[in-house]
């Protein structure tokens, strides 16, 4: 009778099994770090999201329903009468017609000079420069409503009251854009102006045809940003305007305003409907902000 020995498998060594059992342990972490930020963020969503929720389904409720006790999310009767009686009471079409040129207008303008200031405070070298991007950045520690008297003056002199001139030019130029496009700029190696300069481009070829298309992620950010600023301002049009023809949304949201009462579901109704621009703005172009590579032609 033969035996036929058969080799055994050889044990692992403690190193190895360590090193196993650390691979494990750091597996677990790492999950467990992830599903802790997942679930940080989702609560911060609905800490965000559960007034919207409620603010929108409030306008579906009567007027009757809005302050009914105990309060309820859920409409029990869900109606569209608020917005129907919104956009009958006021001249919502006149409104969005006149709001999108505004927004449109100043944001392509905001956005070609924020791009313009904010190459030359990063590409160029000059004491002026730098003393220019302080007083921008001190604008910024100003409250908007300090520099309204001033601006309107300057408006009203240079003949551009009750104009759409008028609330376009004072929005133009904005610290925060100029700001992000400088420190965009400053991130952009040197080396690659420099080449360029070598190969025998002028500085407004290098701008056009290299910065411009290397900061595509910082000029739609910043145009979603200064869209939203431009349609959800009020101050300045209500200061600037006197011609209801010319009336943005906020004033004509306010303008349903009673003096002596408010009907709530008109209100919300009307506060909804001026949202919807916003929303689809954001929906169309944040694919193109969060996707794109602001790193594209560069290398290490």
């Amino acid at each position: 009778m033969t035996t036929t020995d058969m080799p055994r498998p050889v044990d692992a060594g403690p190193g190895q099994a360590v090193s196993k059992k650390r691979t494990r342990n750091a597996g677990s972490g790492g999950v467990r770090r992830a599903v802790s930020a997942t679930t940080l963020l989702w609560i911060l969503a609905c800490l965000y999201g559960l007034p919207v929720l409620w603010f929108i389904l409030s306008s579906l409720k009567p007027a009757g329903d809005l302050f009914s006790y105990p309060l309820t999310m859920v409409p029990h009767h869900p109606t569209l009468s608020g917005y129907l009686t919104a956009w009958r009471s006021a001249n919502f079409s006149q409104y969005f017609v006149n709001t999108t040129l505004v927004c449109v207008i100043t944001t392509i303008l905001t956005v070609a000079a924020s791009c313009c200031t904010g190459y030359a405070l990063a590409k160029y070298d000059n004491k002026w420069l730098k003393a220019f991007f302080i007083c921008i950045l001190a604008t910024t520690m100003l409250p908007g409503e300090v520099m309204l008297a001033p601006e309107f003056l300057v408006v009203r002199n240079l003949d551009l009251y009750n104009s759409f001139t008028g609330i376009i030019l004072p929005a133009v130029l904005t610290a925060t854009g100029c700001f992000m496009f400088r420190q965009f700029f400053l991130t952009v190696p040197d080396e690659l102006v420099e080449a360029a300069r070598i190969d025998g481009a002028r500085e407004l070829s290098i701008f056009l045809r290299i910065m411009v298309p290397l900061s595509r992620p910082i000029m739609l950010t910043l145009a979603i940003l200064s869209f939203q600023w431009r349609w959800n301002d009020y101050i300045w049009p209500l200061l600037m305007l006197n011609d209801p023809t010319k009336f943005t949304v906020q004033i004509g949201i306010q303008s349903i305003v009673g003096a002596q009462n408010i009907n709530w579901s008109v209100l919300l109704g009307a506060s909804v409907i001026s949202m919807i621009p916003l929303i689809v703005i954001f929906l169309v172009f944040q694919r193109y902000v969060m996707g794109a590579d602001i790193n594209a032609g560069l290398k290490d």
